[in-house]
Parts: C-alpha cells; structure tokens; sequence
C-alpha cells in the first residue's frame, strides 16, 4: 500500500519516535484502540498476571504448561532483552522483523484516524506492542493467551482485556512515583486487574496486600486461590522447575496454581504441569552461561524483593563455589540502587559499576553512594570493555564465577554483547 513503511529501520524510527513522545498511563486510549480494531483480545481465553516480581517467569512457566499440554500459545512480555519481537511470541517463536513491519502498517493508519479525531487518542509505543500482540494472537490463531501488564495493573493498557483466570504473583515497593509509597497502595493498583466473578490467583503476598487484594476481590465476586493455602510454607514442598532459585519455586507454585484454575477451561493432559516447569525457558534470572574458562550469571534484579531473592542466591553461589564472585552491576533509579548495592557489596569479591544506555540509568556517583563503607574494590567500566569480543568476558581469572545484576536493561545489552559480532541495537525501543 502507498505509503506504507518498507523495512524495519523505518518501522524501528517510526515507534522510537512514539517512545520519545514519553509513556500514557492510562487505559481511555487503548480502550478506543481495540474497539476499532474490533476487539481481537476477546477471540481466545487468556489469562492476564501483575506483580512486581515475578510475573515473567510465572507467565513463561504457565504458556510452557499448556505448550506441553498441547495447546498453541501466545506470550505477551515487557521489556525484551535483545529483540524487540521478544515481547510478543506464538509457541515461544519471537515477532520476527517482517511481522513487526507488516502490524505497524496496519496500526498507523488506525492511529492516524484517532488523532484526528483527538490527538490525545494516538496509541503510545507500549499501546501499539500492545494492540500487536492482540492481533497477533487472534490471525494466528493461538488456543490461550498469557499477558503480562507493563506497569501496576488498573491503569496499565493490557487492562482492557476480559480473562479467564486473573494472577497476582507479587507485591512489594517499586515505582512509588507511580503506584503509591506503601504496599496497600501498590496492592490496590495491581488488584485493578481483576474482573468480576474471574477467579484470582495470588502468590505468597505481603499480608497487608493480601488484605487489599481480598477486599477487592470480594466487591468484585472473584474466586480467590493461594498459593500458601494450596502448598504451605515450606518452599521445598513447592513443585520443583527448571529455573533456578527459591523464589523461582514459588512462581512456579503460583503458575501450578493459575494452571488448574484454567484447566476447567483448557483441560490439561496428565504431566503436563510437570513437563512444562521441567522445559520452562526464561533468560536472565539467575541464568548461567558457561562462557570458555569461567561460568557468568545473569540475573534481573531491579527493586527491594528482587535484592532479597538475590542475597539468597549469592549466598548458596558462595557455599556452592567456596569463595565469593566478582559483580558487575548498573540500575535505574537511586531508590533501586539502594535497595541492590549493599547486597552486591556483601558477597562481591570485586565490584564493576556499569551504566545502562537508558536516560533514566543511575550515573557512578549514584551507584557508588549507595555502596555501604568498607566494601570491595570498585571499578567503573564499560560493556566493551567487560565484553570485548562475543563470548569474552574480561572480569576475573579462568575458573572464576561472575555475577551481573541489577536493570534487566543491562542484562539485555550484555547478552547482545556477548552473542553478536554487530550488536542488535534494539535497546532504544524499550519502555
């Protein structure tokens, strides 16, 4: 068609300048949105999950249960980590650059008539990946779809959605700006997910937001299920998965849990719950790469509880290795830096402060003022010089273990670093 756009380069200038207009937060718009596309999100169950931990994981989990039980599967994540196709995938196959190509040029003239009518009504960039992963799921067509918000939950674009079974894996203090400065306020943001009479599944949340979420709940008719009132308190008695880490044995109960809610929907084969957390892929929570002469972790972790789970991890990693790793770290936000950097400090042998290429990355004076006096030693430094060439790490000594944490921004440009000769460069299309 005239005046479409030719090539990913342009489509890629195209929702960068969308970006740069800045975020909406809101739902007015996309609910204008989906009406004119005629409502894709309402041609295939769902289930829509909030958290401000673990809502990746858990929706990875849940989309590798019913992949293993035989059902075709659509995932929509936020932000990706090396493509941007990463945030909407059929089968775990990412949106590869011709597809991103071909929904943009149907969006924009869409886009083009809303603002006519109102300019405020023009879709932001995460409203368009939105609207794509909606279109997506109904012309391949996929049999369920697993969506992640991109922020709280009432306000966040996903939340024009009507699921079959509603998840809350996690609540704890981030984007205060935002979502509110105490874990009720945070709890009734992301409780503004739910749907009346849709079954609510929650994961082990603090009890002051597990009050709120219940509260609300019962206003709304939902059915609630805990993951402590269906597995206890004893994590070893959560299902076991393949990603590594306590906490991620609790995301996987959460998912066990939402799993046999959705099953009166989607019948589940015999050993399919099983199958899928065995199979389960979903990169940068603590996740290994044996690189030539040293193993390297990457792990996400961007906010107080994130820091937690993290403590625990270094800790067995230096029960496991007999001596402490050398950490690589850089994050968004002098309130997450806080939280992060004293727990990097404590089991770091050695520390490398690295700066994100995102506007709103902490600079080196932030990260080091967050650092607790004494700790180890303190490097400012770089992505080409801690990477030089793919599949190096320069950090250490051969057989040494090294950790990078902190903005899964930063997880994202060190896996482009260390698996492309020509780094893929999509780091500027992220929320």
């Amino acid at each position: 068609m005239s005046g479409d756009l030719q090539t990913f380069a342009e489509v890629r200038d195209y929702l960068f300048a969308l970006k740069s207009h800045g975020a909406k937060y809101g739902i007015d718009r996309m609910r204008v949105l989906v009406q004119r596309l005629g409502h894709p999100e309402q041609r295939y169950p769902l289930v829509h999950l909030a958290g401000t931990n673990g809502k990746g994981s858990t929706t990875a989990m849940l989309e590798a249960i019913f992949r293993a039980g035989g059902y075709s599967t659509g995932m929509f994540t936020s932000p990706h980590l090396i493509y941007q196709g990463e945030r909407v995938q059929v089968n775990r196959a990412i949106l590869p650059h011709s597809a991103i190509v071909n929904y943009t040029n149907k969006l924009r003239p869409v886009a083009k008539a809303l603002a006519m009518e109102d300019p405020d009504l023009h879709p932001s960039f995460f409203e368009f990946m939105t609207a794509m992963a909606f279109l997506r799921f109904a012309e391949v067509p996929v049999d369920v779809a697993f969506v992640e918000t991109g922020l709280g939950g009432r306000l966040d674009a996903t939340n024009v959605v009507r699921p079959d079974v509603t998840v809350i894996t996690s609540i704890g203090l981030d984007h205060q700006e935002i979502l509110g400065d105490n874990l009720e306020a945070i709890a009734r943001e992301k409780a503004g997910i739910l749907k009346p009479g849709i079954p609510v599944v929650i994961g082990r949340l603090p009890v002051e937001a597990e009050s709120v979420v219940r509260d609300h709940a019962e206003r709304l008719g939902c059915a609630v299920y805990s993951v402590r009132e269906a597995f206890g308190e004893q994590i070893e008695d959560y299902p076991a998965t393949r990603l590594a880490g306590d906490y991620q044995r609790i995301n996987a109960a959460t998912a066990t849990l939402a799993a046999r809610v959705l099953a009166a929907r989607l019948p589940l084969p015999c050993g399919a719950i099983a199958e899928g957390l065995r199979s389960v892929e979903w990169a940068g929570r603590w996740d290994l790469h044996a690189l030539t002469d040293r193993e390297l972790i990457l792990d996400a972790t961007h906010n107080g509880e994130g820091s937690a789970h993290l403590d625990q991890n270094l800790e067995q990693l230096v029960a496991r290795t007999g001596r402490k790793p050398f950490i690589m770290t850089g994050t968004l936000g002098t309130a997450r830096a806080q939280a992060l950097l004293p727990v990097v400090a404590k089991w770091a042998r050695g520390i490398y402060l690295v700066r994100p290429h995102q506007p709103r990355a902490c600079s080196f004076e932030e990260l080091e003022e967050a650092l607790p006096d004494p700790c180890p030693p303190v490097v400012r430094s770089s992505l080409t010089g801690l990477f030089p060439a793919p599949g190096v790490c320069a950090v250490g000594e051969p057989g040494d273990t090294i950790v990078a944490t902190g903005s899964i921004y930063l997880i994202g440009e060190i896996m482009d670093a260390l698996y492309h000769h020509v780094p893929v460069a999509e780091g500027s299309l992220q929320d």
